[in-house]
């Protein structure tokens, strides 16, 4: 069993920087890959970023990529989202999440993820 916990999120005007962290507990959080997805009103939620187990590999959606970066510290239980060059559209709930796959083309995808955090809100004003 894992418990996730996000903090971080907040109002920002467009153009600034969010760091989002996701507190884990359990002593087997480095058996998971873990992952960011978004949830904007009345949307579906969606893939965000993801990171291996190790944290050697990380994985974006198309529309973060360059602009998000996704890092874990073991040691700590932690996992992070760096969010840069805020634009409106990213206004949304950011949750984080565990997976145990080991399969890249997955990692992307909600119903692979097994726990979930309560959700951090971000608002970006333009």
């Amino acid at each position: 069993q894992v418990q996730l916990v996000e903090s971080g999120g907040g109002l920002v005007q467009a153009g600034g920087s969010l760091r989002l962290s996701c507190a884990a507990s359990g002593r087997t959080f480095s058996r998971y890959a873990m992952g960011w997805f978004r949830q904007a009103p009345g949307k579906e939620r969606e893939f965000v970023a993801a990171i291996s187990r190790s944290g050697v590999s990380t994985y974006y959606a198309d529309s973060v990529k360059g602009r998000f970066t996704i890092s874990r510290d073991n040691a700590k239980n932690m996992v992070y989202l760096q969010m840069n060059s805020l634009k409106s559209e990213d206004t949304a709930v950011y949750y984080c999440a565990a997976t145990d796959t080991l399969r890249v083309g997955l990692m992307s995808r909600t119903d692979e993820y097994i726990y979930w955090g309560q959700g951090t809100r971000v608002t970006v004003s333009s």
